[in-house]
């Protein structure tokens, strides 16, 4: 995905949920760190997103009431979810070019 750095949009994220487990009830994050960080994202740079539908999470980024405003650059896109059950995921699902 590419948007511009006056863009205001949502970023989403599809996931497959384990099967037949429901996930939205279980709260989302996303995380956005530069391409050049390669570590897991910290407790800190996860964002609070919110469910579309059963497997879609999206957040709002960008100058205007986004939850962040992005640089130009390169960035990888992480999502953390905690469904009913053993799991607690967390994935990198992406990446993001700002132009």
């Amino acid at each position: 995905m590419h948007l511009a750095a006056t863009s205001t949009a949502y970023v989403k994220v599809q996931v497959t949920p384990p099967t037949g487990v429901d996930i939205t009830s279980a709260p989302v994050k996303l995380a956005i760190l530069p391409a050049s960080n390669r570590g897991n994202p910290a407790a800190g740079d996860w964002k609070t997103a919110a469910w579309v539908d059963g497997s879609t999470a999206r957040l709002l980024v960008g100058p205007d009431g986004g939850a962040l405003t992005l640089a130009h650059g390169d960035y990888r896109v992480w999502i953390t979810f905690d469904p009913p059950g053993g799991e607690n995921i967390v994935e990198l699902s992406g990446h993001l070019g700002i132009t």
